[in-house]
């Protein structure tokens, strides 16, 4: 194992390792022997995460080397960010479901994020946040929802719309395990302080990229009745055991209650999308509110830029 550069990195189960790259997480899975050879990459962060996901990789599996395949739980730019850079080091096949391929193959952009929701700073500078499609071409494949992934044939591969048209999650039945990608936290994904710290509530999918909340509260009762005894998720820690049942439950009672904003742009009227792509946004419901929002957005995200500069 490469002991030069370290990278921190947790055991979510076994055989199942995950990473924090600023405000997400990655997970490498390495098969049982006699299942499949290797082992699989689950999203790939932000853009420039490419170093410190090879660098965990080489840690875990040895020098050299590079994943079977790539799995993407959705292609939002927080969990497709480092696939270019690795997809340049490591030739290696890319899977994602047939609904999230516009966004992967140049032919949509996602539905813009909705930064009108006062519920955090990552929902105010989400306005920041890109929407624009990637052109991973013939590099990406269709996950065939019935046989799985072949270089995962021990997990079951469920799509949970709502966060995405083509999100999908992973469960591993022989444990247990759960990999929820954005189809719900375990940390308030709208807040700063909860993003970059390791405190633990699990919650509905981040809101300000939410785009069809009915959806969104089917995928999220789907998970709870796999009863799953672990979870990772893509913003925040591992949970496992009462508390993941007790909490995960609650959200799937109360879904309507606790996870859907009171007001916002997409709640009681979801983006619509097929697979070419988006084909209906919402308006906006207040112009003014909107501009109101990108300007508190714009100020902070000057802020921050102004501090981190002066550090």
């Amino acid at each position: 194992m490469n002991r030069r550069l370290s990278t921190k990195y947790f055991q979510v189960s076994q055989r199942v390792w995950g990473t924090k790259l600023l405000f997400v997480n990655v997970y490498m899975i390495a098969n049982r022997p006699g299942a499949a050879k290797g082992w699989v990459l689950v999203d790939t962060g932000l853009k420039g995460s490419a170093k410190k996901i090879i660098a965990m990789a080489e840690e875990l599996f040895g020098p050299g080397t590079r994943p079977a395949a790539i799995v993407l739980t959705h292609g939002h730019a927080d969990h497709s960010g480092g696939l270019a850079e690795l997809l340049e080091i490591w030739n290696v096949p890319v899977y994602a479901h047939a609904l999230e391929l516009p966004y992967l193959t140049g032919l949509s952009s996602y539905p813009p994020a909705d930064p009108s929701l006062t519920d955090g700073l990552m929902s105010l500078l989400s306005v920041f946040f890109p929407t624009s499609p990637i052109n991973l071409g013939t590099k990406v494949k269709t996950i065939d929802m019935e046989e799985g992934i072949p270089e995962l044939p021990e997990w079951k591969i469920i799509h949970t719309p709502g966060h995405t048209p083509g999100h999908i999650s992973l469960f591993l039945p022989i444990n247990s395990t759960l990999i929820a990608g954005d189809a719900f936290s375990t940390t308030k994904a709208e807040s700063a302080f909860y993003s970059f710290s390791s405190l633990k509530k699990l919650t509905g999918p981040p809101r300000y990229f939410t785009t069809d909340w009915e959806a969104a509260a089917q995928s999220v009762r789907r998970l709870a009745a796999l009863e799953p005894r672990t979870v990772a998720a893509g913003h925040g820690p591992v949970m496992r055991g009462r508390e993941l049942h007790d909490q995960l439950h609650e959200l799937a009672d109360n879904f309507e209650q606790v996870a859907i904003p009171v007001k916002g742009r997409y709640v009681g009227h979801p983006a619509v999308a097929d697979e070419m792509g988006v084909t209906y946004i919402p308006p906006y419901i207040s112009s003014s509110i909107l501009k109101a929002t990108v300007g508190v957005a714009a100020a902070l995200a000057t802020f921050f830029i102004i501090k981190g500069l002066q550090e």
